[in-house]
């Protein structure tokens, strides 16, 4: 009965434990973007109310230093056929992640991390150079929150106002294919 009851006791222990995520200080700085490795299924809400679906296939290259990423849409009239590979990188040096992305549409964005509690955020800036935001200073962020061992939430952001404040412009939940 005692034995029973310890091993219940261990279990019950065992998958609370297991499903708490981590805080930010308890995962070391180079490993704060492993959550993202995996394949994933990417879903988000269309403005005219559609729901647009992406795969997004995270791994680690050139002996696990490296983060790539190979995110290809799949059936949004818009954006189908858009393919966009990121590589993300810790530099112990200065103690900072660095990613740069590129697509098929000729985009190229590089972007510091940042963390702000347990959202890790992918952060630039850059001065516009067309029509109404030619000369201005915009900042553009993807926070990555919400984060559990199947799932997160992405919000894809730009600010006018140097990071006072922030609009939404993509939101994608994230689901692990298994």
């Amino acid at each position: 009965m005692i034995h029973s009851f310890i091993t219940l006791l261990v279990t019950v222990v065992s998958l609370q434990t297991a499903t708490i995520p981590p805080t930010q200080k308890e995962v070391p700085l180079d490993k704060r973007f492993d959550f993202w490795v995996g394949k994933w299924n990417a879903t988000w809400k269309n403005a005219d109310g559609t729901v647009g679906k992406a795969t997004n296939e995270i791994t680690r290259i050139l002996n696990g230093k490296v983060i790539k990423e190979n995110f290809i849409i799949s059936n949004d009239p818009k954006m189908k056929g858009f393919h966009g590979l990121s590589f993300s990188v810790y530099n112990p040096n200065n103690k900072t992640w660095k990613q740069t992305w590129v697509d098929n549409q000729g985009a190229y964005l590089d972007f510091v991390g940042k963390f702000d509690g347990n959202k890790r955020i992918f952060e630039r800036s850059f001065t516009g150079t067309k029509g109404k935001y030619k000369g201005k200073i915009i900042k553009q962020r993807m926070v990555f929150y919400n984060i559990k061992a199947d799932s997160f939430d992405w919000d894809w952001e730009a600010s006018l106002d140097k990071g006072k404040t922030w609009k939404l412009n993509w939101r994608i939940k994230y689901t692990k294919i298994k």
